[in-house]
């Protein structure tokens, strides 16, 4: 098997699949309120979606991320779970995560355990029930926090994501670090990022990350960590706290020169970047040529992926901004 190396020279081990496209949250820096989502004939279907996760691991992926969406929508996910997680027990994978917005995790969280899913992410931007669903559009966050803590008594490690929201959850950043270190979660800080038509306007809402965390400056102390995990976050020790804190940065803080990720959508597309549009269809070639073709297609996507992204100049020019939602990518 060829070497994942991409153009740039950097070592692609880091794969995430979008499972659906679907999602029960409307959250309004993710999609707009009425969504139109893929026919299911599009979506590569559980079989495939195996046949290609096994490819990308004979090619040297280590690392397996399963996104949307919110990918315990999809039904029958426990077909899937199930077989990504036989990689793991085999240690061909060295680690297979879920981000979720939690609000199917009391239901799934014997079936991720069962299916050696160490850790997982869930997406949390408030622990206020009217904010949250505000945010959400409709969102309960008492199930949420029901299905996070089922997962953590599944012995299951919790990172909980925070968008940065300017004048939504700003001031609720303290009560989220203090809620994390108290359940010994980890918390990771997302600034806003301008992709998809119709969803929260980006310039309004957008707060670089050094200015949403300043009241945790002001309160407590952090000093850098040498923790990594898989994804692109940076991360921090919260004294006295004892919480670990990540920040995600695409903005303020570009972090591309060290991308090791590539993403699979749920139709079937590699995009090399979630900055931009390039993608190439493995559907297409999966379904008509077969496994070469794919391999043939997984070496143009690592010669095209770029440098970087380019959304500094998407938030400032709303022309230059991609149409593809987040869901639509995975994340």
């Amino acid at each position: 098997m060829t070497s994942m190396i991409d153009g740039q020279g950097r070592h692609i081990d880091y794969l995430r699949i979008s499972v659906t496209d679907r999602c029960n949250f409307r959250c309004h820096y993710c999609m707009p309120e009425k969504q139109t989502f893929l026919p299911h004939g599009d979506l590569l279907d559980y079989s495939e979606i195996a046949l290609l996760a096994n490819r990308f691991i004979a090619h040297g992926i280590r690392k397996i991320r399963l996104t949307g969406g919110e990918p315990l929508v999809r039904r029958d996910i426990q077909i899937l779970l199930k077989e990504l997680g036989g990689h793991v027990a085999a240690g061909r994978l060295d680690e297979l995560t879920l981000t979720t917005n939690g609000s199917r995790l009391a239901l799934f969280a014997p079936i991720l355990a069962a299916a050696h899913f160490r850790r997982i992410n869930v997406s949390l931007d408030s622990l206020n029930p009217e904010t949250f669903r505000t945010i959400t559009r409709g969102g309960d966050l008492a199930q949420v926090l029901e299905g996070i803590a089922a997962a953590a008594a599944q012995g299951i490690g919790i990172k909980i994501n925070m968008v940065a929201l300017k004048g939504e959850n700003e001031t609720e950043l303290l009560a989220m670090a203090e809620f994390c270190a108290a359940n010994g979660y980890d918390l990771s800080l997302i600034e806003t990022m301008p992709l998809g038509e119709g969803v929260a306007n980006r310039q309004d809402r957008y707060i670089a990350m050094d200015d949403f965390i300043a009241p945790l400056r002001e309160r407590y102390a952090l000093s850098p960590l040498a923790h990594r995990s898989s994804g692109p976050a940076r991360y921090w020790n919260v004294a006295p706290l004892g919480l670990r804190l990540g920040l995600i940065t695409p903005l303020s803080h570009n972090f591309c020169d060290d991308c090791n990720r590539l993403r699979l959508t749920t139709d079937g597309k590699i995009y090399m970047c979630l900055g931009s549009s390039m993608n190439v269809d493995f559907r297409k070639a999966l379904r008509e040529d077969g496994m070469a073709a794919v391999d043939i297609l997984l070496q143009k996507a690592l010669r095209l992926k770029p440098a970087r992204h380019d959304f500094e100049r998407q938030l400032a020019d709303p022309e230059l901004r991609l149409s593809r939602h987040m869901n639509a990518t995975g994340g």
